[in-house]
């Protein structure tokens, strides 16, 4: 009877490069929502001073999409999910 071996189990850790990487949430320009309800919504949820709040809403305007938030996968989809709430386009992408 010959003997079997038990599998041998391959690390699954991914390296810290590709999970330490922050993520970013984005705003993206829409033709629906008014420039003064984008700086509102920012100030909202993320506490914005009113000044940087208008820098990123004329971003979103002018070029089509800010980068509005850096960190963590798990708190940038909360932050989704609320801009997504207040009828904004928004997405998660990983940071480069």
């Amino acid at each position: 009877m010959n003997a079997v071996e038990a599998p041998v189990k391959k690390s699954e850790t991914k390296s810290r490069e590709k999970t330490d990487k922050p993520w970013q949430v984005v705003v993206l320009d829409d033709p629906v929502n008014l420039m003064e309800y984008v700086s509102r919504v920012l100030i909202q949820i993320f506490g914005f001073s009113k000044e940087k709040a208008h820098t990123l809403m004329i971003a979103v305007h002018q070029q089509g999409r800010a980068i509005v938030w850096n960190g963590d996968r798990e708190k940038g989809e909360m932050y989704v999910n609320q801009l997504h709430s207040a009828q904004l386009n928004a997405t998660l992408e990983k940071a480069e």
